[in-house]
């Protein structure tokens, strides 16, 4: 205890001495290590003599004597290995204000510069990514990290942690701690994520439980049909009279006998 209980909070060099089922037991040079399943990166596979960075996260006192809890899993080995990586964060230039991770899957980093024109998302990614990617060549390039700017008003803080979602407004209920976010419907399954994941993390993150909604699409109305003026039926006169069958023949007999002349002229 006397030997490691100063050193609670930061990140050691270890190798993996055995695997018992889900428990990870570490060798630390004067004393053992435990990993359990909870702080551990999902995905990661442990052998006898691997080496690995490890967060010292506690000193457990049990019935066999002290023990010493580390992680990989938690948001402070990713907060430490940051820290490494930018040296800005040791002169206050940079700073992490929030963490939420899923370990294996996703992190959400939420950042903030204390100085005039300083990008605190290009400062933690480094020059062609080369901060992040040391971070992710530790932690494992499945697991996705997120880096967002921290935002002292709420509808922009929950508006950057949703990104890369395009939101179109935010409604915050300040009093249950809870906020509407309305973003368009082709955007709904990104705001999401899969699983819930990442507005899960961007709620953890900010601090409010989000109702995430599409907009309602605009339906255009159906164009008028143009008026037609009413057709007006000419009346007639009386009902047609139609003739009788004495009178169509007494016509036609006289159409030949007429037409008989004119052959005889």
């Amino acid at each position: 205890m006397n030997e490691y209980e100063d050193n609670i909070g930061t990140v050691v060099n270890d190798t993996v001495n055995r695997v018992e089922g889900n428990i990870v037991l570490v060798d630390l040079g004067k004393a053992q290590g435990i990993m359990s399943r909870s702080e551990q990166i999902q995905g990661d596979r442990y052998y006898p003599g691997q080496r690995l960075k490890v967060f010292l996260k506690d000193v457990e006192r049990g019935f066999r004597g002290p023990q010493l809890v580390v992680s990989r899993g938690n948001t402070s080995f990713v907060e430490w290995l940051f820290r490494s990586a930018v040296p800005e964060m040791e002169g206050g230039a940079v700073e992490i204000k929030d963490i939420a991770r899923e370990a294996g899957v996703r992190t959400k980093l939420a950042v903030f510069s204390t100085g005039p024109g300083v990008d605190p998302v290009g400062t933690f990614v480094g020059g062609h990514g080369t901060r992040v990617n040391a971070v992710m060549s530790e932690i494992g390039d499945q697991e996705k990290i997120d880096i967002i700017v921290w935002n002292d008003t709420p509808v922009a803080y929950i508006t950057n942690a949703l990104s890369p979602t395009k939101v179109s407004r935010v409604v915050i209920d300040e009093k249950n701690k809870k906020a509407k976010v309305v973003v368009p419907e082709d955007q709904l399954s990104i705001a999401i994520g899969r699983s819930g994941q990442n507005v899960r993390l961007a709620s953890k993150l900010t601090g409010y439980e989000l109702d995430i909604a599409a907009e309602e699409a605009a339906i255009p109305a159906a164009p008028a049909l143009p008026v037609q003026a009413p057709v007006e039926i000419p009346k007639q006169n009386g009902a047609p009279k139609i003739k009788k069958k004495e009178q169509l023949e007494s016509s036609l007999l006289d159409a030949i006998a007429e037409h008989g002349t004119e052959e005889q002229k």
